[in-house]
């Protein structure tokens, strides 16, 4: 088979949820039990593992006519070097785009295929296996439509940094307080709270909504605001991100006044901790992808460098 370029095409994988639990069982039946025991059925776990690897052979073939395909599990992403000139593929759930846009720090094009749409809406997944072979061809030929996607950016005191493409969580790894002091726009509190989040405009609709509904419910319903909270919802490329305190507690050390509003690069969110251990800050939802939080620390967030890029259609 005679290939149209000799580019790269790195395609991101991820495990489907019967692949992690045959890790952990020796045999079908007990499988089946775990499954069926917490109310789930087993034929529907086979049925998305097949339509899943289904999608990625179909995928990996079509591509194979226009590039060089190395095909690449999620586990791999935060070691694995992208070349500037490689183009990359995730197929999954929209969590497994986000997590591969944070390592594209390149401005390499990165396209979200749906293995199954019938299962997964994919707000970030507008293609599917069997209709990517127009898009890779834009794509690889420079002539593609696209949408740039601002990530958030934490910069430790001991210099390490870690990448956002929805959102932040600042606080313990545990269920207790999470304890720190908060800085922005001049302004200092000590923080006894459930912790921070932090979101970019993808992840606006997502956890930060939320959480403003949340609040804004339980005011209402006690009294204490409008029953409609005012929505904030930014444009994937905002130059803008925001962050909300979760349950913040006052007392004689610990103040709430400051659990609300806007991060620019002009004007970063500072925050030391105040946690003897179990502190952390993780990206997009995912708790293994963190840094340590503990005291000490300390941590500015603020808007990344550079952009991310989703290919759409």
């Amino acid at each position: 088979m005679k290939r149209r370029t000799e580019k790269k095409i790195v395609v991101v994988t991820r495990e489907t949820r019967i692949d992690g639990l045959r890790k952990r069982f020796t045999s079908v039946d007990q499988l089946s039990f775990f499954i069926e025991k917490r109310g789930g059925r087993v034929e529907d776990y086979l049925s998305e593992d097949q339509v899943y690897k289904e999608s990625v052979l179909r995928l990996e073939s079509e591509l194979q006519n226009w590039g060089r395909v190395q095909l690449l599990d999620r586990l791999y992403l935060p070691n694995f070097v992208f070349g500037p000139e490689d183009t990359v593929v995730a197929i999954g759930q929209d969590g497994l785009v986000a997590n591969t846009l944070k390592y594209l720090t390149g401005g390499q094009p990165l396209i979200g295929v749906n293995p199954d749409p019938d299962r997964w809406d994919g707000v970030l997944l507008p293609f599917r296996s069997g209709e990517i072979g127009d898009c890779i061809g834009e794509v690889l030929s420079g002539r593609f439509h696209s949408k740039a996607v601002t990530m958030a950016l934490a910069r430790l005191n001991d210099g390490q940094e870690i990448l956002a493409v929805n959102d932040f969580f600042i606080g313990q790894r545990t269920h207790t307080s999470a304890r720190y002091f908060i800085e922005t726009g001049g302004v200092r509190e000590q923080h006894s709270s459930s912790g921070i989040i932090v979101s970019t405009g993808l992840g606006s609709t997502g956890w930060l909504k939320s959480l403003i509904q949340g609040a804004a419910s339980i005011a209402a319903l006690t009294g204490h605001g409008a029953t409609e909270p005012r929505p904030v919802v930014l444009p994937w490329d905002a130059e803008s991100l925001y962050f909300t305190v979760r349950e913040p507690f006052p007392s004689r050390q610990t103040q709430c006044d400051l659990v609300f509003g806007e991060v620019t690069r002009e004007q970063p969110l500072r925050i030391r901790s105040l946690m003897a251990d179990n502190g952390v800050l993780f990206s997009d939802g995912i708790e293994s992808d963190f840094l340590e939080f503990n005291s000490g620390t300390e941590a500015e967030i603020t808007i990344a460098p550079a952009k991310g890029l989703l290919v759409v259609r």
